[in-house]
């Protein structure tokens, strides 16, 4: 079903612009049938409005004064104030028709900007991803979709942190200046492999919506500095991850921490407390051994997949 934006589509000049003289000489023909009787004059604005989205702003002046100057020499109006009533509704149809000019232009500027963004996006070596306010990716290419490899091939609709949790918690939720970072971290493939990543972030606002975009890359173990531990070596030591059971209500808690969601989001959708929540995640931080949220999420996707 075409849109009515369609219509200024280039393909469409001839026909559309076609239309439109043939429209001022229908008017100016029913108009001057019509004289005794009333002044449609004020309906060349729809033709000058057609075709303002293919023709030049000079053409466009022009034809506005050609259709005020036809619209009074049919007019049954009082010639006294003939000028007067000619200079307004010139200004009044190529003000028209310079609007809507000036929309199609900038529209047709920017859906040939985002043409070329996405081909300069799907085309890049580089994994490019965008998130949405909730912590789930909106957007990858297929670099990203081969860095992580998730299983069903597509990476829009699931939650970074099941895939870099770090990135999750750089989304910034409230309000304050938006910011561009980079930083290494530890990645997890869908397959349950772990890479290292160095990864350039933006945060921006799109509407009222926190986003995020970013440009991920796997580095090496030989790139990989000194100063950024392997996954896991900023546990607590002494926990023995791969045996420790947990309890139906961790479960939950901690798939729900893994899909991004915050402590009252959590009590929302188990329907408990969020004093109840805060206690599970402090079991949990307990049990793992962990210190932050980032952390727990790290653990989770290492030691707890199956269950989750």
């Amino acid at each position: 079903m075409m849109r009515p934006a369609d219509i200024w589509n280039t393909r469409n000049r001839v026909a559309v612009v076609s239309v439109s003289a043939a429209l001022i000489l229908l008017l100016a023909l029913v108009d001057w049938l019509t004289k005794p009787y009333f002044s449609i004059g004020f309906l060349y604005l729809f033709p000058i409005m057609l075709a303002a989205g293919f023709l030049p702003r000079w053409v466009i002046v022009l034809l506005s004064i050609a259709c005020a100057v036809l619209s009074e020499v049919f007019s049954s109006l009082d010639p006294a104030g003939q000028s007067i009533r000619l200079i307004f509704e010139a200004l009044a149809i190529a003000g028209c028709g310079m609007f809507v000019g000036e929309l199609v232009r900038n529209r047709r500027l920017t859906s040939e900007a985002n043409e070329r963004l996405r081909i300069l996006v799907e085309t890049s070596p580089a994994a490019i991803l965008t998130i949405d306010e909730k912590g789930f990716i909106e957007v990858a290419n297929r670099a990203a979709v081969d860095l992580i490899a998730p299983r069903d091939g597509l990476l829009a609709g699931h939650p970074i942190a099941a895939f870099l949790p770090e990135l999750h918690f750089a989304l910034r939720r409230e309000d304050g200046p938006q910011f561009r970072a980079s930083m290494q971290c530890p990645g997890h493939r869908d397959n349950g492999e772990h890479f290292m990543a160095d990864v350039w972030f933006s945060t921006y606002k799109e509407g009222a919506n926190p986003k995020l975009a970013a440009i991920i890359a796997e580095i090496s173990h030989a790139e990989v500095s000194d100063d950024n531990s392997p996954p896991g070596s900023n546990l607590l030591p002494g926990a023995d991850y791969n045996h420790i059971a947990l309890n139906g209500r961790e479960i939950e808690v901690l798939r729900c921490v893994v899909q991004g969601l915050s402590n009252k989001e959590i009590a929302a959708q188990m329907d408990i407390s969020e004093s109840a929540v805060k206690n599970t995640l402090q079991q949990l931080f307990a049990t793992t051994g962990v210190r932050t949220r980032s952390q727990l999420v790290r653990v989770a996707l290492e030691d707890y997949r199956n269950l989750l």
